[in-house]
């Protein structure tokens, strides 16, 4: 605990500091305007104590909430800048406590000369997310909302956006409440036949819980079902190209990129360490990995760069397997198929501005015994053929088209798509009791499981842990 700080626990059951925090709430770089942000039970005083309203000899506290007030943070009796203070009075305000927010000039000396200022007169420094937290714990935001704050600042496309201010605005939250409330009820009515059986009847109870299970494993099933397209369009498709040396991997980072990003000689084994880049295609986001060319080699560089390829290919959502079609399939062909037979892959029949010696048929059959449902697409990276089929197949891939953030709940957080499922294997295993005729006691047991875990999403039935964790990801300040 940090000495002299009153503290209680929050009605999360997570423990909350009583004093007032402090931080810089806009980037710490040179700029017009530079925002400090105070948030506690003595905002008020402490913004006092270092701002004077001009021609004015009121105070902070003398005034309304949410008012905008010009004037000058003082030293002593030197003036270190000429300021706006916007003032916003518990509990009209992000954290629901007092807050003030000076805007100062944006040179990054001054506004430290300033947030050391307010430090001195009773703040805190903030830790990070430290204001969002305390909106959490003050029931102002729920979790869901808490952590689309942070994914709306890290938004790098419109999707990612939208659906940040979907969550912000409450979608994800009202949507498992709703579930919550249904699994409550059909708890509270077990219970209650339980404890007085003579007034309660359970007759005629299990067939009609089994429809509400239905009902909500089916809704919990749409939610997931958005999970992996939402997933990708807001992180991005991490994308990995494998192939034999000298396939023309590199050649597509480059087309893809639009520059010579990569080294391309007729030499193989060129490529030795991994590049990364981000390509945007048609409002898609490809988080791509280029790689060492796969093949058996005595030098002890190219074998580590091997190995880091098959690391890469372990973890992606996409693998684009280039193959030269100009040169017939060996062993490191089989290699390379062994190591992504399990994974989404897209293969490309690359240089057909050359003569071809691998015959398209004989390339299919040879993929078909290791991967299931796999696009074949011809290129020629030399001449750029072959990308917009590329991209095409990419999307049937990834995108149903069936995602409308305005109007749909959208599941882009793998801790809540875990939660989920979870939480649906847990109303399961409430059908599979009820088809087992097992006692009407075992139903409330997974039932509460279930309502536990779709707490966890929105910060119900969360541990201290879980959340600090998750505010600790926040920017200072935030």
């Amino acid at each position: 605990m940090k000495a002299g700080f009153f503290h209680h626990m929050g009605k999360k059951g997570i423990v909350m500091y009583n004093d007032t925090i402090a931080a810089v709430a806009t980037a710490l770089s040179d700029s017009g305007i530079g925002i400090i942000r105070i948030s506690g039970p003595k905002a008020v005083e402490v913004a006092d104590c270092v701002f004077e309203a001009a021609g004015k000899k009121e105070k902070l506290k003398d005034f309304d909430s949410h008012t905008i007030h010009y004037g000058y943070i003082k030293e002593n009796e030197t003036i270190l800048d000429e300021v706006m203070v916007s003032l916003m009075k518990a509990p009209r305000s992000y954290t629901k406590e007092d807050t003030v927010e000076i805007s100062c000039h944006g040179g990054v000396y001054l506004l430290r000369r300033v947030l050391d200022l307010v430090l001195k007169n009773g703040a805190r420094l903030a830790d990070p997310g430290e204001f969002t937290k305390r909106a959490f714990l003050n029931g102002r935001i729920d979790l869901t909302q808490a952590e689309a704050v942070m994914d709306l600042i890290s938004s790098e496309n419109e999707f990612a956006m939208r659906s940040s201010i979907s969550q912000l605005k409450g979608s994800v939250q009202r949507e498992i409440s709703q579930l919550r409330e249904k699994i409550l009820s059909e708890m509270a009515f077990i219970e209650s036949a339980l404890d007085d059986p003579e007034h309660i009847s359970m007759e005629g109870y299990p067939p009609r819980l089994s429809a509400v299970t239905d009902e909500l494993i089916c809704r919990m099933e749409k939610l997931l079902h958005t999970f992996e397209e939402g997933r990708v369009r807001k992180e991005g498709i991490k994308t990995v190209i494998v192939g034999k040396p000298n396939a023309g991997k590199s050649s597509l980072l480059n087309l893809l990129t639009g520059e010579e990003r990569a080294i391309v000689t007729a030499v193989p084994g060129t490529t030795r360490d991994i590049l990364e880049e981000k390509v945007r295609l048609n409002g898609i986001d490809l988080l791509v990995v280029d790689t060492a060319g796969i093949r058996e080699s005595e030098d002890a560089v190219e074998r580590i760069g091997v190995e880091r390829a098959k690391q890469y290919a372990a973890n992606a959502d996409l693998i684009v397997y280039v193959v030269d079609s100009s040169s017939s399939m060996d062993e490191n062909d089989e290699e390379i198929l062994n190591m992504i037979a399990d994974k989404k892959v897209i293969v490309l029949s690359n240089k057909k501005d050359l003569p071809s010696v691998l015959r398209e048929e004989d390339l299919k059959k040879t993929l078909e015994k290791k991967l299931s449902g796999v696009r074949i697409i011809n290129t020629s990276m030399k001449e750029g053929k072959g990308m917009e089929e590329f991209e095409e197949a990419i999307r049937d891939m990834f995108l149903n088209g069936q995602i409308d953030v305005e109007n749909e709940v959208v599941i882009t957080s793998l801790r809540h798509a875990k939660a989920l499922e979870e939480a649906k294997e847990s109303l399961e295993m409430v059908k599979k009791s009820i088809e087992d005729k097992m006692p009407e006691d075992f139903y409330s047991i997974d039932l509460m499981n279930a309502y536990s875990l779709l707490g966890s999403i929105i910060g119900e039935e969360t541990g201290e842990d879980l959340v600090n964790e998750i505010f600790s990801k926040f920017c200072m300040g935030k």
